[in-house]
């Protein structure tokens, strides 16, 4: 896939765990305040701890990329490079990574500088996702270098490797609402496995690839890029990212776009819940659009799942159709409208008995090529998210929540519920906060995109980050739509605010609505 597609379907593959990460079997921390926000002293730290020259004055070696279709594509002339950073930011003199970097030089004259783009997960690949990407914003590149890159931990940045490509697939038939004590145990098992196999891989790196990591990277970036202010356009998990940089740098914000934000105020079960909640809005959306009633279409599959679970479908190959791959299969469709019709055909196929069009999208966002490869997209995705968040819930704690996650979703409350113990349970390393902190007194306006038909960053966190953000550097711009973000999906008027920010400085009004 190109262009548009090829952005959604990234964007799909690294969006559903983006902020289902808690769990661990030692301890219990479910508050739900403000106290773990992360390192207060952070923006002071940063700016007391001048960089080594070797950091700031490398020069860039930018030169061919590998040879694939989008690199080597007609009038592409991307170039790829290699910056030196810190393994540990609080020993900047000490041992360095390499992160993979990509750019497209500005077209026209004008050049304002670079624009940073992140693509989400956490654990998207900005190297192999920029090309494709670049179809979609063509006005941008007239006057800025689009860049992206690889953040540490992900793909040719230093990307770990958790599990093989048999232990995926062997750990795609664990039961991931376990009904009783046997399949509870084997559910923590596999979580414990993991973690192992990060640590194994990543060894001291697993420590060192947090968001704020990530961020104290970009402002590196920037140096070396010779840009004096930071331009940037975050999508899904790259709000936050984008949030928490502005919070270390606020002297360093050029024009930031955050589109599809997620919610800087929600812990792990905040975030658990909605996602659930956006999902559900965006299956209730996709059944009316069938014209089906909402409640009984959603039981109707809620009842497909639960049959799954004891009795997995035969698909057209070997492999079967499990309640797990069922549920990431359903899933898939619902980031893009466009997708709906495809919903369709495979829901119907599984009520016939076949599972081969579910999982054919299961595999599309595990990232499972027909070779048996898996990516490790949601490898990198789990060991940010995880030393990220403090939060340890226990399989008892996340027990007592089932009734209220069942009672937001009936389809994707059961798992989410679930998942708020599984996805970081016995964790190598110990998490850093409890939600981010995002406040950036002093900094230029930021526009913060959102969708109100958003599935995974549902709506309300674009109010959440523009208020953390500040007063008079938060300005919203909404859209009336449906699927995963807002820009690049067929409004013009989002296109055009969005355009006109970052092209000429011009800042919609705060609460601009575009239906």
């Amino acid at each position: 896939m190109r262009g548009f597609a090829r952005w959604t379907a990234l964007l799909a593959a690294a969006g559903l765990l983006m902020t289902g990460c808690s769990g661990g079997s030692s301890g219990d921390d479910t508050s739900g305040g403000r106290t773990g926000r992360a390192q207060p002293s952070a923006r002071s730290s940063a700016a007391a701890s001048p960089l080594p020259s070797s950091l700031t004055s490398q020069r860039l070696d930018w030169g061919r990329c590998r040879a694939t279709a989008d690199f080597s594509a007609p009038g592409a002339d991307w170039q790829c490079a290699t910056l030196k950073v810190p393994l540990d930011w609080s020993k900047p003199h000490g041992k360095t990574i390499g992160l993979a970097l990509i750019r497209a030089k500005a077209r026209g004259e004008n050049r304002i500088g670079s624009l940073l783009f992140n693509f989400g997960g956490p654990g998207s690949s900005g190297v192999s996702t920029m090309p494709a990407y670049a179809a979609v914003v063509p006005l941008l590149r007239e006057r800025y270098d689009l860049v992206s890159w690889d953040p540490r931990g992900v793909g040719a940045s230093e990307g770990v490797r958790c599990l093989g490509d048999r232990e995926i697939q062997a750990a795609e038939k664990v039961d991931i609402t376990p009904d009783t004590s046997a399949e509870e145990q084997a559910y923590l098992r596999n979580a414990t496995a993991f973690g192992k196999g990060c640590k194994k891989d990543a060894g001291e790196l697993l420590a060192h690839v947090s968001t704020t990591d990530t961020a104290r990277d970009m402002d590196l970036m920037r140096q070396v890029l010779g840009d004096r202010k930071t331009h940037y356009f975050g999508i899904s998990y790259g709000t936050q990212l984008g949030g928490v940089y502005a919070h270390l740098f606020p002297r360093n914000v050029g024009r930031l776009v955050l589109d599809a934000v997620v919610d800087p105020s929600a812990d792990t079960v905040g975030h658990a819940e909605n996602q659930a909640r956006g999902f559900q809005r965006a299956l209730n959306a996709y059944l009316k659009s069938t014209g089906q009633d909402p409640g009984q279409g959603s039981r109707k599959i809620a009842d497909l799942l639960k049959r799954l679970d004891a009795n997995p479908l035969p698909t057209s190959s070997r492999r079967q159709l499990t309640q797990a791959l069922a549920f990431i299969g359903i899933v898939r469709p619902l980031y893009s409208k466009e997708s709906w019709p495809t919903l369709t055909s495979a829901l119907d196929a599984a009520v016939q008995g076949d599972g081969s069009e579910l999982l054919a999208l299961a595999d599309d966002y595990n990232g499972r090529d027909p070779s048996g490869h898996y990516g490790t997209g949601t490898h990198a995705q789990r060991v940010i998210s995880c030393l990220d968040n403090k939060q340890r819930l226990t399989a008892q704690k996340a027990k007592k929540l089932l009734p209220q996650f069942e009672r937001i979703s009936p389809v994707f409350g059961p798992f989410l519920g679930w998942d708020t113990a599984g996805w970081c349970h016995d964790w190598p390393v110990a998490g850093l906060y409890e939600t981010p902190e995002v406040s950036a007194p002093g900094a230029a306006p930021i526009l913060v995109v959102g969708n109100t038909g958003d599935p995974a960053t549902p709506y309300e966190g674009t109010r959440k980050m523009a208020d953390e953000l500040g007063e008079d550097v938060g300005v919203m711009l909404t859209w009336r739509g449906q699927g995963h973000g807002a820009y690049g999906r067929g409004s013009a008027c989002v296109d055009s605010a969005v355009n006109a920010y970052l092209l000429s400085g011009s800042v919609p009004r705060n609460g601009k609505v575009c239906s």
